[in-house]
């Protein structure tokens, strides 16, 4: 259907920049924004916990559209996938001055959301975020976010991410 892997990608981001996404080949472009299940009650979301501190020899770096100068990277050590297909991880971005923002975060391919369970103070050490949401992942081709979702975790045509061995191979291969 589309001739290259770069055009799929491409397409990806058009309709998460349009809030429309595909979660999976072929099928109809829609966006799945629900917090509870289908019968209305509240989705259980499995008990979380912190992992240790991202260290320098555990990152993950990866590509963000044309964005130039600032480093992302994903902890290996702290990529989990639960039963419900939540891949949980420690984002590292490094702005070109040497500013570090550090998070502890949550994708659900099949809805296309994220949330934010923590965030990294300079102690090492982890605060809690204020809101426990699942927000829409959003944005245009320079969006962390997006490139996660559309290049590597979640990209068109890849096989679903089962395992942490799932999310590093798709991270250093590309999805």
């Amino acid at each position: 259907m589309f001739a290259t892997l770069a055009a799929r990608r491409h397409l990806m981001r058009v309709f998460i920049a349009f809030g429309v996404l595909s979660v999976s080949p072929g099928a109809v472009f829609s966006a799945f924004l629900l917090d509870d299940e289908p019968d209305g009650t509240p989705r259980r979301e499995a008990e979380v916990h912190l992992p240790a501190f991202p260290e320098p020899e555990n990152l993950i770096p990866f590509t963000v559209g044309s964005v130039r100068g600032t480093h992302f990277s994903i902890d290996e050590k702290s990529i989990s996938v639960d039963s419900d297909g939540t891949i949980r991880y420690s984002l590292v971005v490094i702005s070109p001055s040497g500013a570090r923002n550090v998070s502890f975060e949550g994708m659900r391919c099949a809805t296309g959301e994220r949330r934010a369970y923590a965030f990294g103070r300079p102690d090492r050490t982890w605060s809690k975020a204020r809101s426990d949401k699942w927000i829409r992942i959003q944005g245009g081709n320079n969006s962390h976010h997006v490139a996660l979702f559309a290049d590597y975790f979640c990209a068109i045509g890849q096989k679903t991410i089962m395992t942490p061995e799932d999310a590093i191979r798709a991270l250093r291969y590309g999805g």
